[in-house]
């Protein structure tokens, strides 16, 4: 683990991810709140290319929770079948849309608490949608971002929930909307866990990861 980046160090190489990409943006296709949230929670041990192979045809015919009850567990689980877990997740993609009809009129929460009482949505897929969704500067950590944050010193933590910590309390605010995102991509195609890609990476001068490939 790096020790922690102090200020100046960290809004640098914020500068610079937002210099190279302004607006970054999740991968994992959706039309509404719903279907991002349905995206996220399949996407849990599986690639987004993955999730969205197996969800265009299911998201043009069930794209509100009704319409994924009428089609039903068999024909969820029809859709999904690619994807890891599918029969546990499809199983819980019917009880999620059960509980929006039920208690929330159909339409998605959007805070923390009550996202994270639906089946299959944890604190990491609520964040991901109330970010992605509805703007707000929650912090999405997952594999990408932990090791991101340990390797270069920009959130480093012991678990997902010291990073998360580490992010909101170490990114300035400006950079905060869009960090997660950055992280993500930057972990996923330059700071990737064997070999990563120093040579390439625009903040190698600020990185104290010592095994550069250069």
């Amino acid at each position: 683990m790096a020790k922690q980046l102090d200020y100046h160090t960290i809004r640098e190489i914020f500068a610079r991810f937002h210099a190279a990409e302004p607006a970054p943006e999740g991968e994992l296709h959706h039309t509404n709140a719903y279907t991002l949230v349905v995206a996220v929670a399949l996407s849990a041990q599986a690639t987004d290319a993955g999730v969205n192979k197996a969800t265009k045809r299911l998201f043009e015919i069930a794209d509100t929770p009704q319409k994924m009850l009428d089609l039903g567990l068999e024909g969820v689980t029809e859709h999904i079948k690619t994807i890891g877990l599918f029969r546990q997740k499809a199983r819980n993609v019917i009880k999620m849309s059960q509980i929006l009809v039920d208690d929330y009129g159909g339409e998605v929460p959007n805070s923390r608490a009550a996202l994270q009482s639906l089946p299959g949505v944890g604190r990491k897929t609520a964040n991901v949608v109330l970010n992605m969704w509805w703007k707000m500067p929650a912090q999405a950590v997952d594999t990408h971002i932990f090791r991101v944050g340990n390797r270069t010193g920009i959130c480093p933590g012991k678990d997902v929930d010291a990073v998360e910590r580490a992010i909101e309390d170490h990114i300035p605010a400006d950079y905060q909307q869009h960090a997660h995102h950055w992280l993500i991509l930057h972990g996923r195609y330059i700071c990737v866990a064997r070999k990563p890609k120093c040579a390439a990476c625009l903040i190698r001068d600020l990185c104290p990861f010592e095994d550069k490939n250069l």
